[in-house]
């Protein structure tokens, strides 16, 4: 009987209509070198983020003409005063056991505490609510705990806070410092001296801190949003003032502006032409605007590097300007011998550096203008009857002189009107040959 049987099923001992079932082949993964197979199928084929173990260490045999061996050897620690012999086990390579201190003996630090005598106390250290007795003992403790105060004044025999406890500790070891100091400046370098323990700054700080620490969820969450709505404000407050004080901190507008005009002139006038110079190029209103712009982004950022808010600066003043005008001003500065970038970007530095750029922008506006008068006073020299505004194709003659210049009146009276009465003035009788005398003229 089986279990076919007490299930009541049919025996099919050679089933026809059943097939084969084919199994997927499953991809084979190669097992990684120094890693067993129990601990590869544990990770199911996932290799670890970072290699725990590196396989090159566990191919690695040790020398042979090394013999180690694990050996339980006494030792004694250098930082212990009593002593004491411990054992532990020590790795010996060929019988030899190694030498030296203990390897932990290097963290024990200990700190170094002033130490007084009876005569500097009696000179330097009195103070009325503290005794040569309970100075030593505090000073004995500061030496065994190491500065613990919270330990110190667990063991302190009089009921003293760690904060008079403190303040007696750093009183007197910095008056033990100045008094046997030749000259106070020896020692105004030194932490206790320059900056000294202040006990009420101290108690208002634990103060507060404990009222910070013992506020409930809603006083928390009040004074978020207090600092919120003050963040908020602040930040309205400086959009506002930016906006009413366009000035820029290092220069001025008036030599922007004046560097403004003097880069859109030096860009569009050619000695060449003969039209007159603009006399406003670039509006006011455009250059307030835009530095009012430059400085209301450079207060929002509210921390910016000075050299990042130089480059806005220039960036500003040389807007309107063109690729040559720009590249002839860094020409001029490297002839100065000056660097494109202050290398102490001060805000005297920087100052002075816009103030130099303007002068050249300014320097560069009047070369042009000089020679534009140049190009004008040689064509005015050129062509003496031409005036400003006469057309260049109109051919200015004039009136008919009676020094030869008959010719050319009758010649243009002809050219206007083709008739033979004239009112030209005759000439003399000398100039032309008598005329014949016709039947009609009788």
């Amino acid at each position: 009987m089986d279990a076919k049987d007490i299930l009541g099923l049919p025996k099919n001992v050679h089933p026809l209509t059943q097939e084969k079932k084919s199994r997927p082949q499953k991809d084979s993964q190669r097992k990684p070198d120094g890693i067993s197979r129990e601990v590869y199928a544990l990770t199911g084929g996932v290799p670890p983020l970072m290699p725990s173990v590196d396989t090159s260490q566990l191919k690695k045999r040790p020398p042979t003409d090394e013999k180690v061996t694990w050996q339980w050897l006494p030792f004694t620690n250098s930082a212990r005063k009593d002593n004491l012999q411990l054992y532990h086990w020590v790795r010996v390579v060929n019988g030899v056991p190694p030498t030296g201190d203990y390897s932990f003996a290097k963290y024990n630090k200990s700190v170094d505490v002033v130490r007084y005598t009876d005569e500097e106390y009696e000179k330097f250290l009195t103070d009325p609510m503290w005794t040569k007795d309970e100075t030593d003992q505090l000073f004995d403790f500061c030496e065994r705990f190491d500065l613990r105060f919270i330990v110190i004044a667990d063991r302190f025999p009089s009921s003293r806070t760690v904060e008079e406890l403190k303040d007696r500790y750093y009183s007197v070891s910095r008056a033990i410092l100045v008094a046997r100091a030749p000259s106070p400046g020896d020692v105004s370098g030194n932490p206790l001296v320059k900056e000294p323990y202040n006990v009420s700054q101290e108690r208002e700080r634990k103060r507060a801190l404990s009222m910070v620490l013992s506020q409930t969820k809603q006083q928390e969450r009040k004074d978020a949003e207090v600092i919120a709505e003050a963040k908020r404000i602040t930040e309205s407050r400086m959009v506002a003032q930016s906006a009413d004080e366009p000035e820029l901190p290092v220069a001025s507008n008036s030599g922007l502006e004046n560097a403004e005009k003097a880069i859109v002139l030096g860009d569009n006038v050619s000695p060449s032409s003969n039209a007159q110079l603009p006399s406003a190029a670039v509006s006011p209103s455009t250059l307030i605007a835009d530095n009012a712009l430059t400085l209301a982004s450079l207060r929002m950022l509210r921390v910016y590097l000075r050299t990042y808010a130089l480059d806005q600066m220039i960036q500003a003043a040389s807007s309107s300007a063109g690729l040559r005008t720009i590249k002839r001003v860094e020409q001029t500065l490297q002839d100065l011998g000056v660097n494109l970038k202050p290398r102490v970007p001060t805000k005297a530095v920087c100052s002075e550096h816009l103030e130099l750029r303007k002068e050249i922008l300014t320097l560069l506006n009047l070369q042009k203008q000089l020679q534009y008068k140049e190009a004008e006073g040689s064509s005015f020299r050129d062509s003496p009857y031409e005036t400003p505004g006469t057309p260049k194709d109109r051919m200015f003659i004039p009136d008919s002189m009676s020094f030869g210049g008959e010719r050319v009146g009758k010649r243009d009276q002809k050219r206007k009107a083709p008739g033979r009465l004239t009112e030209a003035p005759s000439s003399p009788a000398q100039s032309k040959r008598p005329r014949k005398l016709k039947a009609s003229d009788l």
